[in-house]
């Protein structure tokens, strides 16, 4: 059965390495230092303008199902300056539908099958277009919003808390800080500085920003480095929000770190940052890609970020990111209609579960799901 619409629109606490960061706690402002060797500095400057046209596949299959089964995938459901999320398609050999979660604006195909089906799939395609973001400093002219429609983005979550640590870290890392722009700032240096990218963690993290700090081990991925820039600016009344979706394509600036090969996604999941600033808006955020090509672009994990390899990122990943990237949702505590297993901190992976057990959404292979991409150009 194929279906089309048209798009419009607390877990356990994982156990991190055991290793602390050393990291000093200072907040330099990284962005306008200059690097002190040679080396000739890597480029890295999307520009908007152009919109580029992705079509994402993704397939489930449940290799061993163990009585009903239950298939949750995430479609984009981000519609803004930057991205499109346009129709979605699926295919399956169960009931499967668009729902979304009720209260976060997570959209998703559910997909259900009786006990008899011995080999449940879905597929889902998307079609959304993108385009690079870069925020112009000089211009003040964004709308405002009410205060109203900004309080969820200020709220505390099951994982990201807006008191205790967090709130003085964040009251530490923007002492001095006048102006919202300042503030925010002041945070994304903090992130760059103190924490850092760890490969062993599973997928992309968990986001338990508290346990982070109470161990002192700032090491993770994107769900952790992100959630913690938006809890540290949640906390000191900056709206923030996790952004969370997949590297679409490769980077057209040769960061290999910051690109997906289109042809095989699962685990190309990818989360962004986003903070609201009186006068501009909502401004794209990535402390956690900064981190990234620090720790992974080279051979040599990089500690400084004015090296010529990283000063680029660093720069523009401070209001601004490239476009082959598509965003599914910015969901948090999410509900998975019809599950038995828990709520999840977030949805940017497929989910499923079988006899009333949850599959391990972070090993692809054993859970048999794939995602790819090709973009459109006629």
């Amino acid at each position: 059965m194929t279906t089309v619409f048209t798009g419009a629109s607390q877990p356990a606490r994982r156990q991190f390495l055991r290793a602390a960061a050393s990291c000093a706690a200072s907040s330099l402002p990284l962005y306008s230092l200059a690097h002190s060797d040679q080396t000739p500095e890597r480029q890295f400057a999307p520009q908007p303008g152009a919109w580029r046209t992705f079509e994402v596949t993704t397939r489930v299959d449940i290799a061993a199902p163990r009585g009903q089964t239950r298939v949750w995938v995430p479609v984009p459901s981000v519609n803004t300056a930057w991205q499109k999320s346009l129709e979605s398609a699926m295919n399956s050999n169960g009931s499967a539908r668009m729902l979304a979660d009720g209260s976060e604006g997570a959209r998703m195909v559910y997909a259900e099958f009786d006990a008899a089906q011995a080999q449940p799939f879905v597929e889902v395609t998307s079609r959304v277009q993108t385009q690079n973001r870069l925020q112009d400093w000089k211009q003040k002219s964004a709308p405002s919003e009410s205060t109203a429609s900004l309080a969820q983005w200020t709220r505390a979550t099951a994982l990201i808390p807006v008191d205790g640590i967090v709130l003085s870290t964040a009251s530490e890392a923007t002492r001095g800080a006048r102006t919202d722009v300042e503030k925010a700032q002041k945070i994304f240096d903090w992130i760059v500085t103190n924490t850092y990218r760890e490969p062993k963690v599973r997928g992309c993290g968990e986001g338990d920003i508290q346990t982070m700090l109470e161990t002192g081990n700032l090491g993770g991925k994107c769900a952790d480095l992100n959630a913690l820039f938006v809890g540290l600016c949640r906390s000191v009344g900056l709206p923030a929000r996790d952004v969370y979706g997949l590297r679409v394509a490769p980077s057209a600036f040769g960061y290999k770190e910051l690109g997906g090969i289109s042809a095989k996604l699962q685990g190309a999941q990818h989360c962004r940052a986003e903070v609201y600033l009186q006068g501009h808006g909502w401004v794209a955020m990535d402390p956690a890609d900064v981190a990234k090509v620090m720790r992974q672009e080279t051979a040599d994990w990089i500690k400084d970020p004015r090296n010529p390899v990283v000063a680029p990122v660093n720069r523009v990943l401070f209001g601004g990111w490239e476009g082959n990237w598509m965003a599914y949702n910015t969901a948090h505590d999410v509900v998975l209609p019809n599950a038995k297993g828990p709520r999840l901190g977030f949805l940017m992976y497929p989910h499923a579960e079988t006899g009333g057990q949850r599959l391990d959404a972070y090993a692809p292979d054993d859970f048999r799901y794939r995602i790819s991409a090709k973009e459109i150009t006629a």
